[in-house]
């Protein structure tokens, strides 16, 4: 499969027909969520599920999972607390998991994975108000990545980061 092909692919809801079994991203719990639990939060409304799989074939390659979230206002930076209402609870959308199989790691899938989260949210941002997107990054390498697209860690809920939907809106334009 060639990265074209790859990339090419829509990010689609995770529906019965993606086969999950062999998913496989180094994290087991990441794994296991994949293949267990996520078909149950989106049934529950709890998470939504998106998916990118190999080209002609149903194989999951990677995923990431949205959900309503709200972060308190004493969390954010000062600089932009200041600039909120004083309701002590802030709207957001939780970008909860995002993971790639391992065989498909270096080409930049984790990257496609994260712009095309940060555009739905975006999207939906309108309909449903979210001040940010906030995550919660695995390990150090995770929360590396996050920082090369400008996710900022929010002081008091280390290792949280977070990116204003004002700055994703930006990306966009």
């Amino acid at each position: 499969m060639t990265d074209e092909d790859l990339f090419a692919r829509p990010i689609v809801a995770l529906t019965s027909e993606h086969d999950r079994q062999q998913f496989d991203c180094g994290a087991e719990s990441l794994n296991r969520y994949l293949r267990e639990v996520a078909s149950q939060d989106q049934r529950r409304r709890i998470a939504a599920c998106f998916v990118l799989t190999a080209p002609e074939t149903s194989l999951v390659v990677g995923y990431y999972t949205l959900s309503a979230y709200t972060v308190s206002a004493t969390e954010l930076p000062p600089e932009l607390a200041r600039k909120l209402p004083k309701y002590g609870q802030i709207p957001c959308t939780l970008l909860g998991r995002l993971a790639v199989d391992r065989a498909s790691r270096g080409r930049g899938v984790g990257a496609l994975l994260l712009v095309d989260a940060l555009k739905r949210a975006l999207l939906h941002a309108t309909e449903v108000a979210s001040w940010a997107v906030i995550v919660d990054p695995i390990n150090d390498a995770a929360r590396q990545f996050y920082a090369r697209f400008g996710f900022l860690t929010l002081p008091d809920a280390a290792p949280r980061q977070f990116l204003p939907m004002a700055t994703v809106a930006v990306l966009f334009a």
